[in-house]
């Protein structure tokens, strides 16, 4: 016979609560969310504000960017650690056409068909694909490390040559380069400069910005805010402008993929349209995910100081010394580094937004009330402050380098959401976890292994706006 105390007196049923929060008038009401969103707030400011009116973590309001873009601005915001991972449940979820929240740009962008990213798991293609996906991210584990060492190599040599020549160098521009000449070649059979020279990763950003230029703000001044809703956030930027840059990627990859289009073939997926998942999967998932969270891994360890830097270096010169290299068996012997790479996931996570619709009349609870959402209502949750939940998380505010060291450490992981998925769950072909997660992870502790392979410390200047962290390097300090 057992006993248990949560067995014997399991917790008191919270209390179900009206959801706060209002829509506003029609058309309007989404427009003021908007010019709030982008420029009268933030985004930040955005929901605290919020959270702090309707003294919950649960409420209503519109996202943008709303007319004419989205037919419906409508939400139910999620913004604590305990709501948050219904949006992960496909049982109770649909994620069809929502990976960019409350609008879906022109499948022209995409080929003329909906990739894997758009389908939710109850349609037969996503498995289909994904699993494809996944197999053949297997099939070149063993290229990771030595393809991204390659890769970060230069960069390195790069950046040190501007910081001779300019007191600084700009770090996102290096980046942008390695990062898409890393995963051209690990997808293809190709290198990027045989097709495209050196113009790859700025073919991409232009057909992305074209994409996302909806969800976010040039900086102009504030006398220019009404241009610039007019002009990205009032109505959809045509394929058109990006058309000529999207068919050479699509030609480079088709030329260049034929392990990857042959494999497809043989699952029974059309060339063509594995050839559109392919770019879409090398562009969005890989490149785009690297492009925002390098810098920002970047900005938070230089931002820690020589005391963290010093203790990464000690770590990973030892593992890389007693493993004879720089091996998967070292980098999992890296327990500081693995954490530095999960905090800086959990304080910044590089894709912020997560959506989905409710399949059914479903019950959440945040951590002092439960709410009822109805069936077709869409679900919405702003991940840098479910991750910050100050319930979940001492000190949540602060960047600590060891949070996730040890047997405790390790149990928080679980609140970790980055990847449309907490971070003890592996993709797999039934959920819309991110098929290349453990691959940003593992290039996220290999840029910092050779950092710190190669300098004692390093000091930048970062500066954060909607599209993300600009990163200045103004010091590497060698071995």
């Amino acid at each position: 016979m057992t006993s248990s105390s949560s067995s014997e007196h399991p917790p008191a049923p919270l209390p179900l609560k009206p959801i706060p929060g209002s829509y506003g008038l029609p058309f309007f009401g989404p427009i003021k969310s908007r010019y709030d969103y982008f420029y009268f707030q933030g985004r930040e400011k955005f929901f605290r504000s919020r959270m702090a009116q309707y003294g919950s973590t649960v409420f209503r309001t519109n996202m943008p960017p709303g007319p004419f873009i989205s037919s419906d601005s409508r939400v139910i915001v999620l913004l604590d650690a305990r709501s948050f991972p219904i949006l992960f449940d496909t049982t109770k979820v649909e994620k069809r056409n929502v990976l960019d929240g409350t609008y879906m740009p022109s499948v022209s962008f995409t080929g003329g068909i909906r990739t894997c990213a758009f389908l939710d798991p109850s349609e037969t293609e996503h498995s289909v694909l994904k699993r494809h996906f996944l197999k053949f991210l297997a099939s070149r584990h063993d290229k990771f490390i030595p393809l991204f060492r390659n890769s970060v190599s230069e960069m390195f040599s790069k950046l040190e040559k501007e910081l001779e020549k300019n007191n600084a160098a700009d770090f996102n521009s290096v980046s942008d380069a390695a990062s898409f000449d890393f995963i051209f070649r690990l997808l293809s059979d190709g290198k990027p400069d045989e097709k495209l020279g050196s113009d790859g990763h700025s073919l991409v950003d232009r057909w992305l910005i074209m994409q996302l230029a909806p969800l976010a703000t040039l900086g102009l001044p504030k006398f220019l805010s009404c241009f610039e809703d007019l002009i990205i956030h009032t109505f959809p930027l045509p394929f058109a402008l990006v058309k000529n840059a999207y068919r050479k990627l699509y030609d480079a990859f088709y030329d260049s993929s034929e392990t990857f289009l042959n494999e497809a073939e043989k699952q029974g997926i059309n060339r063509e349209k594995a050839c559109h998942n392919l770019v879409f999967l090398a562009g969005f998932n890989a490149y785009a995910g690297m492009k925002v969270l390098l810098p920002i891994i970047l900005n938070w360890v230089g931002s820690a100081g020589k005391e963290l830097h010093k203790k990464l270096a000690g770590e990973i010169r030892a593992a890389v010394k007693e493993n004879r290299g720089l091996t998967f068996t070292a980098i999992e012997n890296m327990s500081l580094l693995k954490s530095v790479v999960y905090e800086v996931l959990r304080i910044d996570p590089p894709v912020p937004y997560q959506y989905a619709k409710a399949k059914q009349d479903i019950i959440i609870e945040s951590h002092d009330s439960a709410f009822k959402i109805k069936k077709g209502e869409m679900i919405f949750g702003y991940q840098p402050i479910a991750t910050r939940d100050p319930k979940v998380f001492e000190k949540p505010e602060e960047f600590i380098g060891d949070r996730f060291v040890g047997e405790e450490g390790e149990k928080l992981l679980k609140y970790v959401y980055w990847s449309n998925g907490r971070e003890t769950e592996e993709p797999t072909a039934e959920n819309k976890q991110c098929p290349a997660r453990d691959l940003v992870v593992l290039v996220s502790r290999v840029v910092l292994a050779e950092l710190f392979l190669r300098y004692d410390t390093f000091a930048v200047e970062g500066t954060q706006s909607s599209l993300g962290w600009s990163v200045k390097v103004k010091s590497l300090t060698k071995v």
